[in-house]
């Protein structure tokens, strides 16, 4: 069993959101209120991912969509080695580019893009047509993360306005990425 932490990006996760509906429906992952949603606080999420993981009681998956996913890029460079060896892997899901001109005035605090390797397995899911980074900048994040890289296709942001409701074709990602771990 993992215990699986949801980590929503600006604004969070609304009552549509694939995150917010996993977390309704499955025993196995739990929202981390990372507070200031509208105008996030790296130092703050940060900080708070890692109470988080420490307090978990089986190995961690972080579940990030969005900017959450920089926060765990950011977390792992920043966490203590101990911290680092409760996290068994992450999914990473939709991250924005934040290394291009038309920056969000809120994401900045997260820029620009951690580009060190993730000291766990990662897999990132990016959709082709994700009005908030394009395909190639997923699959630099991805190269950069040392994460696997997953074609979602045509699906927008991956989020609740992408109409995927509790998002099947993800809980299959997440349960085959608990289940390799586990290994």
């Amino acid at each position: 069993m993992a215990d699986c932490l949801i980590l929503p990006g600006l604004n969070g996760s609304g009552p549509d959101h694939w995150q917010t509906l996993w977390q309704a429906r499955r025993r196995d992952c739990r929202r981390v209120p990372l507070g200031c949603w509208a105008m996030p606080e790296r130092a703050q999420w940060l900080a708070r991912i890692d109470a988080a993981v420490d307090e978990a009681t089986a190995p961690v998956v972080l579940v990030a969509h969005s900017l959450g996913c920089h926060a765990v890029a950011w977390w792992a460079q920043d966490a203590s080695d101990g911290s680092r060896a409760r996290v068994a892997a992450a999914m990473l899901v939709a991250p924005p580019d934040l290394d291009g001109p038309d920056l969000m005035a809120e994401l900045r605090a997260f820029a620009p893009s951690c580009r060190e390797p993730l000291p766990f397995p990662g897999l990132l899911v990016a959709s082709r047509d994700d009005p908030y980074a394009t395909f190639d900048r997923s699959e630099a994040m991805a190269a950069a993360w040392g994460a696997t890289l997953v074609d979602a296709g045509r699906q927008g942001h991956l989020n609740a306005s992408s109409c995927l409701g509790d998002w099947p074709q993800g809980q299959a990602l997440l349960d085959h990425l608990i289940e390799r771990t586990a290994r």
